[in-house]
């Protein structure tokens, strides 16, 4: 009964536990959105689904638990019922040897009160004239007596413990049904409110998706003026080290980006690096793709290109121009089996033309020799395979330390492409992330993207500079009905409307009870997830005191706010000082 009772009070609680809270706040992109709405929007969105992840859990545990207690509950039903069973077949054997049994304890039950009321043993005894034969009838009646008291006693106890088997099984057989039934009744709830919260949050994560595909648009139109190559298909990388350049002015801040967008796929230099220390092609694109294999397609295959006809696959390899020639040959070998793969995957086995520049892959025609035409007939026909298909095997420049799912980037998301630390060793600091990167050698690999005109042509900020983003950024998060005046002013607004002067943000700020800066002491990447590669606090101390915030949140309005191009273009950065 302990397991009945245990199991009645955890279906009571169950019943009445907490429901889970529907988050009301994301909305949808619209065509009036700007970039700081997006942002907002999405930060939203991500609260919300953040909240239903929270508010689901407890549910989530419970119904795991209940799930664990119901194979229990069904195993243990099954025991009893197979108990049940063998306790009816006693039972009926029971009645069957006690209906023999109360028949004769009837009829003794008879005689003894014929006795008790008819024979007086003293008066037997007083009017014998033979006292030792009257003494020996009394003790044998005596004895009768006290046996058949003995039988009757012994046929109610059995008549009484009959009775209560048989209400403990009836209530064993109650119990049983009200528990199988409330148990599945409870699961059954709690499946559907865990349903409906993960449904929910499926249409929360489609808004965030076209969110961050919006607000991608937006940065990607900033982010083009930089000209970042994707890969080294337009040649050799031109990043400057801005460590070396004075813009002559102190205090000086430069936003240092480990690697270049897209960090998608292979890194070109992580090859590079990782074919310099000795590992195979093979190896190289297992690193870099999750849960490939390598098979041989016909080299002869017909692909179509966009301004050159119809060629075969091979052929059409030996004018791409993705990597220079001159380095290793097991770096050549990767890069061949991935271009060879992108081409079948983009042309759909040759159904679809291809493209010939960065959009697609660089190609320029004819034979480009020496070891690349060597990587491509050692490698001939080879492409790399998931789950049936030749992949889509995208790579770029420079990671920076770390690759990313195509997901994380705002891309359809494939399960080939992986999150990565691309280093020789344990990571916990720039210092650590400069020295073991496998593509340090890029000259993208720590960079300031951007420049101006003047100061050196230079990244580096000047202090009211940095001043005015913390200052936008608090200004956004007290009121964000303004947020479209926050652009950087020294381009048109894409709003349409006016962009505010670093005046106009301090005095708006200060007209809403918060304190301006007008000078930063420090400002640093406070919190860095060195294990994915991100950037996650960022904090700046200077006149107004000390202030923290989240490090995507940072970037984005540095990306919206900083003069000319200058931008973070990924998500782990570090701040210089001069």
């Amino acid at each position: 009964m302990k397991i009945i009772i245990y199991l009645f009070v955890y279906l009571f609680i169950g019943l009445f536990s907490a429901p889970i809270v529907w988050a009301q706040s994301c909305e949808l992109p619209n065509n009036n959105d700007n970039p700081l709405s997006v942002n907002e929007k999405l930060a939203k969105c991500r609260e919300a689904w953040n909240q239903m992840e929270v508010a689901k859990k407890p549910h989530v545990d419970a119904l795991r638990k209940m799930e664990s207690d119901i194979e229990v509950f069904q195993a243990r039903i099954k025991i009893l019922g197979a108990d049940l069973v063998k306790k009816a077949a006693a039972i009926a054997e029971g009645e069957k040897a006690l209906g023999g049994l109360l028949d004769i304890a009837m009829r003794r039950a008879r005689q003894l009160y014929i006795r008790t009321n008819s024979n007086n043993p003293l008066v037997t005894f007083l009017g014998s004239g033979d006292i030792g034969a009257a003494l020996r009838g009394l003790i044998y009646q005596m004895v009768v007596l006290n046996e058949d008291k003995k039988a009757i006693t012994q046929t109610a106890i059995s008549v009484k413990d009959l009775e209560n088997r048989k209400k403990t099984l009836e209530l064993e057989r109650g119990s049983l049904a009200y528990l199988k039934e409330e148990t599945d009744k409870r699961a059954a709830s709690v499946r559907k409110l865990v349903g409906e919260a993960s449904a929910y949050q499926g249409k929360l994560t489609s808004i965030i998706g076209s969110l961050t595909a919006k607000q991608q648009s937006f940065l990607a139109q900033k982010l083009a003026g930089l000209g970042l190559p994707t890969s080294l298909g337009a040649g050799p990388l031109y990043c400057t080290d801005d460590r070396k350049l004075d813009p002559g002015f102190r205090p000086a801040f430069a936003f240092f980006t480990f690697g270049i967008p897209h960090r998608v796929g292979m890194s070109q230099y992580g090859a590079y690096g990782r074919a310099k220390a000795g590992q195979s092609y093979q190896d190289i694109l297992r690193v870099y793709f999750d849960g490939i294999s390598f098979e041989k397609r016909d080299k002869n295959m017909r692909i179509k290109v966009q301004g050159f006809g119809e060629m075969a696959l091979d052929d059409y390899l030996l004018g791409v121009y993705e990597m220079p020639g001159s380095w290793p040959m097991d770096a050549l070998k990767a890069q061949v089996v991935s271009a060879r793969s992108y081409a079948l995957s983009y042309t759909g086995n040759g159904t679809k033309e291809i493209c010939t520049t960065q959009a697609c892959q660089v190609y320029k025609g004819g034979n480009k020799g020496g070891d690349w035409e060597k990587a491509v007939r050692e490698t001939e026909g080879e492409v790399m395979v998931r789950d049936g298909q030749v992949i889509t095997a995208w790579y770029a420049s420079t990671a920076g330390g770390y690759t990313f799912r195509s997901g994380d980037v705002g891309w359809s998301d494939r399960p080939w492409t992986k999150r990565l630390r691309d280093t020789t060793g344990d990571v916990g600091s720039v210092s650590d992330l400069l020295e073991r990167g496998y593509d340090r050698d890029s000259p993208c690999f720590y960079a300031a993207q951007g420049f101006r005109g003047e100061y050196a042509k230079s990244a580096w900020l000047k202090e009211e500079e940095v001043s005015d983003i913390v200052n936008v950024i608090l200004l956004a998060r007290k009121d964000s009905g303004i947020k479209e005046h926050l652009y950087q002013p020294d381009k048109p607004n894409p709003a349409g409307t006016d962009s505010w002067s670093r005046e106009k943000v301090r005095q708006e700020l200060s007209s809403r009870g918060v304190t301006p800066f007008t000078s930063i002491s420090e400002i640093r990447s406070s919190g860095v997830d060195w294990g994915a590669g991100r950037v996650t606090q960022v904090t700046a101390s200077g006149n107004a005191g000390t202030v923290t915030f989240d490090g995507s949140e940072f970037k984005d309005f540095f990306n919206l706010r900083a003069p000319a191009n200058i931008q973070i273009v990924g998500p782990l950065f570090n701040v210089e000082k001069k």
